[in-house]
């Protein structure tokens, strides 16, 4: 059987300070360094080995990925950043404190923001001085598809592409895969590989630094499905 592995990434800055992150690229607290060395040191524990690493082109994931093969002893993996695996794009309430903002709109429109599959939040504008379109990881983007906000059901469109380009090949060729990527961007990919509801993914959560391992047949059905330290 094939192993596939997720992991959120430690809980980052603005974890920590409660505000809306999306793609800005905010660095992991003190306890997402912990919690990421150790997801490192969980999969060590299980035996766990792999073949490639993905993860996004935002440093806390970045970093997470390299704690938890460290400490693994399997930093010198093959690795594959993409912008496709970045966290869900908050367009204009990236930066917000979330609390401040529910009392600013009401509890019950952030909610709605947060967890709706498929309502868009407030957008932010290209000339925006906070726009991916200004930052160079996303130079050779079509300008296009660089987002100025997204929504879940958004989210899932750009992450399978790269799933069933990339990902998917290399487990149906026996490669044991581990992910480390952000809440809803392996919300997606779990909800397309689990078959999960519209309604019901909204209420899957991720913890930060949890490695989840599924156990895939040869056809990437699943098998088994565990979350190391529980």
């Amino acid at each position: 059987m094939t192993k596939l592995v997720f992991i959120r990434h430690g809980q980052s800055e603005w974890n920590l300070s409660n505000q809306f992150t999306g793609w800005v690229d905010v660095d992991l607290s003190e306890k997402g360094v912990e919690e990421a060395k150790n997801a490192g040191h969980l999969i060590k524990e299980a035996g766990l080995e792999f073949d490639q690493a993905y993860t996004s082109v935002l440093t806390r994931a970045i970093k997470t990925l390299h704690y938890a093969l460290e400490e693994s002893g399997q930093l010198w993996i093959p690795e594959t950043k993409t912008w496709r695996l970045n966290e869900r794009h908050y367009g204009a309430l990236q930066g917000l404190n979330k609390k401040e903002t529910a009392e600013k709109y009401g509890d019950e429109q952030v909610h709605i923001w947060r967890r709706s599959y498929d309502t868009l939040p407030p957008l932010l504008s290209a000339d925006d001085e906070g726009s991916a379109a200004k930052d160079r990881r996303y130079a050779d983007l079509d300008p296009r598809i660089i987002p100025g906000g997204e929504n879940l059901k958004v989210t899932l469109e750009r992450v399978i592409p790269f799933w069933e380009d990339e990902i998917a090949p290399k487990l149906l060729d026996g490669k044991n895969v581990i992910i480390a990527a952000h809440g809803n961007s392996l919300r997606a990919l779990t909800k397309y590989i689990e078959n999960i509801s519209d309604a019901d993914i909204m209420d899957l959560e991720m913890a930060t630094g949890e490695p989840v391992v599924y156990d895939l047949d040869e056809k990437l059905n699943i098998v088994s499905k565990t979350k190391l330290g529980k």
